[in-house]
């Protein structure tokens, strides 16, 4: 809904006035269907029920990012596995010949690819390497896991979006966010006189 009072005191005219008042007599009809449509005519229902869709929500992103956070680091674990046998050769004939800077000379790229692939495995506490194969196998089971959930992520994102704003419609009708900043200052009020009459 629009705040009709507070954008005519930034200056908005009596014509968008008029807008306004249509715009919001259109949105109301909306949310009023909306609310009939899914038996939410009680407040402390509707919610109650945004709060849950609410909660699916961020539960549904939460394992898409944590399987999207575990395909970035296979990612990087296959790119460090494929540089270290690439070049583990290398390092090899590089230690028989006491490390010998003629020899880092010639084979640099290689040794420090193998130095940073060793490097990233001590960081990640890796001691015994897992196989390309297997790493596949377990992207591969993520990715279906994400396309999985994705749908339902999806809708329910919009089902979140469509309760929130019947839910702020009803409450700017009702006049409910007013009485809960009330409450809220009210609370904060007697918080700060406690803390002050505890010292």
């Amino acid at each position: 809904l629009v705040d009709i009072q507070a954008k005519l005191a930034e200056g908005k005219g009596a014509g968008y006035a008029r807008w306004a008042q249509s715009f919001n007599l259109k949105q109301m009809a909306s949310t009023l269907n909306f609310l009939t449509e899914r038996k939410l005519l009680d407040y402390g229902t509707l919610c109650k029920k945004t709060d849950e869709v609410t909660a699916r929500f961020h539960e549904l992103s939460n394992q898409i990012k944590a399987a999207e956070t575990r395909m970035a680091e296979i990612a990087v674990m296959k790119k460090h596995i494929v540089n270290y046998a690439k070049t583990r050769e290398v390092y090899v004939a590089y230690r028989k010949a006491g490390y010998s800077k003629k020899f880092l000379a010639e084979h640099e790229s290689d040794i420090l690819l193998h130095k940073a692939a060793k490097k990233a495995f001590d960081e990640m506490g890796i001691k015994k390497l897992p196989t390309v194969k297997s790493l596949q196998a377990e992207y591969a089971e993520l990715l279906a896991e994400k396309k999985k959930l994705y749908p339902e992520y999806s809708s329910t994102r919009q089902e979140m979006r469509d309760l929130q704003m019947a839910k702020a419609n009803v409450a700017r009708l009702m006049g409910y966010d007013e009485k809960e900043k009330e409450q809220e200052q009210k609370q904060k009020k007697e918080a700060e006189q406690t803390s002050k009459d505890s010292r």
